[in-house]
């Protein structure tokens, strides 16, 4: 037997088992695909939002006083607030002004107390 013939032979079979499914065999092509996007959506895409509204909401309530690390490791004491840039003392008479953006994480008490910069 050819090639060619064997090819015609299994198409045709593949075509009288297919036409018996229906639009079902498309679906079921489809569900693996499908499945891989829901489980990306909930172990990476959502978890990211939320980390990303946690920072949102924490740049929005930034105020005077408040102890406050940077992307790039600096802590300091935030002494001014404008829309945009926070000017940070990161020690006696030095300050810094940092676009918002970049703050990383408000520090707690406990922590800012560790570093010594806590001098109430």
């Amino acid at each position: 037997m050819n090639w060619v013939s064997m090819a015609h032979a299994m198409g045709t079979a593949g075509q009288q088992t297919a036409g018996g499914q229906g639009a079902g065999g498309g679906l079921t092509a489809f569900l693996p695909l499908i499945l891989m996007v829901v489980i990306f959506y909930f172990l990476l895409i959502r978890p990211q939002q939320k980390r990303q509204k946690e920072h949102r909401m924490m740049l929005q309530n930034l105020r005077r006083g408040d102890v406050v690390m940077t992307q790039g490791g600096i802590h300091g004491r935030i002494t001014g607030l404008t829309d945009s840039v926070v000017t940070l003392e990161i020690a006696d008479k030095v300050r810094v002004k940092v676009q918002r953006g970049y703050i990383a994480g408000l520090l707690s008490r406990g922590e800012a107390q560790e570093k010594g910069e806590d001098k109430a």
